[in-house]
């Protein structure tokens, strides 16, 4: 099966180039790789891998880019693996991914087990990353776990299930839940899979994210749209806001260094009251 890999990036080159160094060290080597950003100064200045590389450009935000991957790739290879720029794989990651999909035909998406995610913390450097690779040992070979959607900084999707699906753009710049809303939707041909053989460290750089009171819009925001848009379970989405806006409400009179919590409270709020009055725009953010 023939594998490309998907990063979408934005003012981190210096993360593509330590990513596509890391994919030169994979057992099962992609058959390309396509990198996507709103133009070339989000790029390496200089490329140089033993597989296809190719950057392609156009909108700023990240389901506008994995779209525009998706359309240069979707129909010609059989695996599309997205990676943040800041996620780490396993040296076996890509061949677990090919193994899984070539065994398991009906299984539409995969993704990793995550060994340290940085998005929860105050974010982890390439050298932590590495080490907690190497400090992991042996992967367990157990079989996938069901899950209701794929996590977006390391998820593959069979092509063929695809079709005319594309990442909801109305989801803008950082897009938080796309890969929920994404992945769900992919239920209807196949299922989806947490396989934890496969593995790798998410750095959860904080560089390139977006500012704290519009992530805290899109958190009450994005989940409304979902769920009026029929592809997010009410109590799956009511739970995501309630867990956001309490920890942004009691954390923000000791907000963390690394977290912008009276930020993100001030959006929540804002969206709360757009909500109430019955407006549901995810786009608001472009205008704060």
């Amino acid at each position: 099966m023939k594998l490309a890999v998907v990063i979408a990036t934005f003012g981190r080159p210096e993360h593509v180039t330590r990513l596509l160094a890391q994919l030169e060290q994979q057992t099962r080597l992609p058959d390309a790789v396509i990198i996507s950003a709103p133009d070339a100064k989000h790029v390496p200045n200089s490329i140089a891998c033993t597989f296809p590389v190719t950057s392609v450009f156009g909108k700023t935000g990240l389901p506008a880019q994995r779209n525009i991957a998706l359309d240069v790739a979707a129909d010609r290879f059989d695996i599309v693996t997205f990676f943040d720029d800041d996620f780490i794989p396993e040296d076996t990651y890509l061949a677990g991914v090919s193994t899984a999909f070539e065994q398991q035909p009906d299984w539409a998406v995969v993704t990793g087990r995550v060994l340290k995610d940085g998005a929860t913390t105050a974010g982890l450097t390439w050298d932590e990353g590495i080490q907690a690779l190497r400090e992991a040992g042996p992967a367990a070979e157990t079989g996938g776990v069901e899950k209701l959607c794929g996590y977006g900084c390391n998820m593959s999707i069979r092509a063929a299930f695809i079709g005319d699906l594309r990442f909801d753009e109305r989801l803008v710049l950082y897009g938080w839940q796309e890969d929920v809303d994404f992945t769900i939707q992919l239920r209807a041909k196949g299922r989806v899979v947490a396989l934890h053989s496969i593995r790798g460290v998410h750095l959860g750089v904080k560089s390139g994210r977006v500012s704290g009171v519009r992530f805290g819009y899109s958190q009450v925001a994005n989940p409304i749209y979902l769920i009026r848009k029929g592809t997010v379970p009410l109590t799956f989405a009511l739970s995501l806001i309630g867990k956001n806006l309490l920890a942004n409400l009691a954390r923000s009179l000791w907000p963390e260094s690394f977290v912008d919590r009276r930020g993100r409270l001030r959006g929540n709020l804002l969206a709360i009251s757009h909500v109430a009055r019955g407006r549901v725009e995810p786009e608001y953010i472009l205008e704060i």
